[in-house]
Formats: C-alpha cells, structure tokens, sequence
C-alpha cells in the first residue's frame, strides 16, 4: 500500500486504465477469432468480409482509446487480411 497520497491516486488510475484496456483488447481479439472461425466454417463472402470489418473497427477503437499502439493494430489488420485473401482466392479457384 503507498505512503503517499499521489501514489495512492495512481494506483488508483492505474486499476481503472487496466480494465478498461484489457476490455478493448478483448473485443478486439474476440472479433479476430470471429472471422477466423467463419474461415474454418467455409461461410460466405459477405458475412466474412462483414466480419472483417467488425474487427478492424474494434482494432481502430483499441488504438484510439490507447489500449494498444496503432503498429500492432495495423500488423494484425495485415495478417488478417493475409488469412481472408487466402481464403477469398480459395474461392474462386
């Protein structure tokens, strides 16, 4: 327990940034595991790129609110759309 008040006060803040932090990365993860599973499932086009989109506005949302920093949220865009456009092109082949 701290001594002094401001520490006090940060741990505090510091409580509250945590789980409001792990609750946007968990939407965030959450809406990637989505996508992924209607991958396996074979679903289709639309409700897949639906998805899609659901999970790149989580990622935006965790990087604007400061949860995780904008490189990390543009990697996992990246290696998601890697996984989607694999799959797309499964597609049509």
């Amino acid at each position: 327990m701290p001594n002094i008040k401001s520490a006090a006060k940060r741990v505090r803040q510091s409580e509250k940034r945590r789980i409001r932090n792990k609750m946007y990365k968990t939407r965030f993860k959450n809406a990637i595991k989505k996508v992924l599973k209607a991958i396996e499932e074979k679903q289709s086009k639309e409700k897949i790129m639906e998805l899609v989109k659901e999970a790149q506005s989580a990622l935006d949302k965790a990087v604007s609110k400061g949860a995780i920093h904008k490189n990390q949220a543009s990697r996992r865009k990246a290696r998601l759309m890697t996984r989607v456009n694999a799959y797309l092109k499964s597609l049509e082949g």
